[in-house]
């Protein structure tokens, strides 16, 4: 991401978002909780959101200092499957 500026806000609908200060057009982010996660987190929903988005911002940065992996042309599986 570049040295612009970006805002935290809550849609309508209750999801979190990061969209660029000052502009309406959809935000790049969203962060949707479950309402059992709503029940856990209660009024920190935002502080988890806005901590969830700040390690998303230093991840984006670390990935712009790596060297990029050479390019392989194979299939990918775009199927669902659990990362971490």
């Amino acid at each position: 991401m570049s040295s612009e500026t970006y805002e935290i806000i809550e849609l309508s609908n209750g999801d979190v978002a990061l969209r660029r200060a000052g502009h309406k057009e959809d935000p790049l982010v969203r962060i949707h909780f479950s309402a059992e996660s709503l029940h856990f987190l209660q009024e920190h929903k935002i502080a988890v959101a806005r901590a969830m988005l700040e390690a998303g911002i230093e991840a984006v940065q670390e990935i712009g200092s790596l060297e990029p992996e050479p390019f392989e042309d194979e299939e990918v599986d775009v199927t669902e499957h659990t990362i971490h």
